[in-house]
């Protein structure tokens, strides 16, 4: 149990399970919790929608806490996640034995170890190719073996979800890599030379029926029913800098080796970090990953959440937004208050660990020069 800043108030916070994630946000499940319960009133009755899902933290923490959660990513490793997390109906130890078996394998270079597995006996740089690896061949073997066997087995679709989430979650725990693979480490980390071990992962049984969707967030929303209240947003913003490609901080390249894993397509790679070729940067990513600007002179982003709030069929919307320019600060708020009334705004400083809950709804643009700011807007819709 967490204490917010407001004095009165505690939030229970749930456990939550994923990899490790860029922009994740399992320190503000406490206060996205705590502005969901101020609108919500009791979470058995509400139903969320989570439109940017990604690590699907948030997506867990609403389902732990009681609401009825639409979650929704275009990323397949979310919808896997998801359906893990959200889906499962049974007891976590009638999945052991499925688990115990995969563990068991005979280990095999297939596919994964001829491209991310190296030797940890030499380093990277001696290993075949010359090219830095996310895995040592010890664990890849078994990444091979394990993932022909899951679709060997023709599991229904929450089983095979748990057996892939269970794989990618261990992967996660030996992996020489700053927690993404757009690029890997010159040395091997130490935690890639322990021997990867699929576990259950942190289930339980979902009393609400949760709905798992996997497409632009666009098209999701004109799919949901007419009784979510709560709409939790958090786009993958990029860079802001102008001098840079539409953004580096694109998640279908950041993970395209999990894709890889969910799919088992055996797609085609390039590259040292040999990525998807269907994340080449000259493939277009999120609208919401773009920070240039349109012919009209406003932020591409910008254009895409005024749309996205305009079209969220919802009574209140919690909207993330990770600071990096004045401008694109003062375009969002009056995006924010053409669409909606900004009941509160609550500001996270990660530099200083510091949480402020703000009221004038202009004050947090004066203070947006550093970029390790995270805000949480509540919005209500006009």
């Amino acid at each position: 149990m967490e204490q917010t800043l407001f004095d009165d108030l505690f939030i229970d916070t749930p456990e939550t399970q994923a990899i490790k994630y860029t922009g994740s946000k399992l320190k503000l499940l406490p206060y996205i919790l705590n502005l969901s319960k101020k609108v919500s009133g009791d979470s058995r009755k509400v139903t969320v929608f989570d439109g940017f899902s990604g690590s699907t933290r948030v997506s867990q923490a609403y389902a732990k806490s009681g609401y009825t959660v639409y979650a929704n990513d275009i990323a397949p490793y979310t919808k896997v996640f998801n359906t893990a997390f959200l889906l499962n109906n049974n007891e976590p130890k009638t999945y052991q034995p499925l688990i115990d078996h995969l563990n068991s394998l005979k280990p095999f270079d297939g596919w994964f170890t001829e491209h991310y597995g190296g030797d940890g006996e030499h380093k990277i740089s001696n290993n075949g190719d010359g090219l830095k690896k996310p895995w040592q061949k010890k664990n890849t073997r078994k990444l091979d073996a394990i993932r022909e066997e899951i679709d060997a087995l023709q599991l229904d679709e929450i089983t095979k979800a748990v057996a892939i989430t269970s794989l990618i979650l261990a992967l996660d725990q030996v992996d020489s890599t700053l927690g993404h693979y757009a690029s890997y480490l010159s040395e091997w980390s130490p935690r890639s030379y322990n021997d990867m071990k699929l576990r259950v992962p942190d289930l339980w049984i979902n009393q609400n029926k949760n709905v798992v969707m996997n497409q632009d967030v666009f098209k999701a929303l004109e799919k949901l029913p007419n009784n979510i209240i709560i709409a939790y947003f958090d786009p993958p913003y990029g860079s802001n800098n102008e001098k840079m490609p539409p953004s580096r901080v694109r998640y279908a390249s950041y993970y395209h080796i999990w894709t890889t894993i969910c799919l088992n397509d055996k797609p085609e790679i390039f590259g040292k970090a040999k990525r998807r070729v269907d994340t080449s940067d000259t493939i277009a990513g999120s609208v919401f990953e773009e920070f240039r600007k349109s012919e009209s002179g406003k932020f591409i982003v910008i254009e895409a959440i005024e749309k996205l709030i305009k079209q969220t069929p919802t009574n209140y919307i919690i909207l993330s937004y990770s600071s990096g320019g004045r401008a694109t600060a003062n375009e969002l708020n009056e995006a924010l208050n053409s669409y909606g009334k900004i009941i509160e705004i609550e500001k996270i400083n990660y530099k200083k660990n510091v949480m402020a809950t703000m009221k004038w709804t202009n004050d947090w643009i004066k203070e947006i020069d550093e970029d390790n700011f995270e805000y949480l807007f509540l919005l209500e819709k006009k």
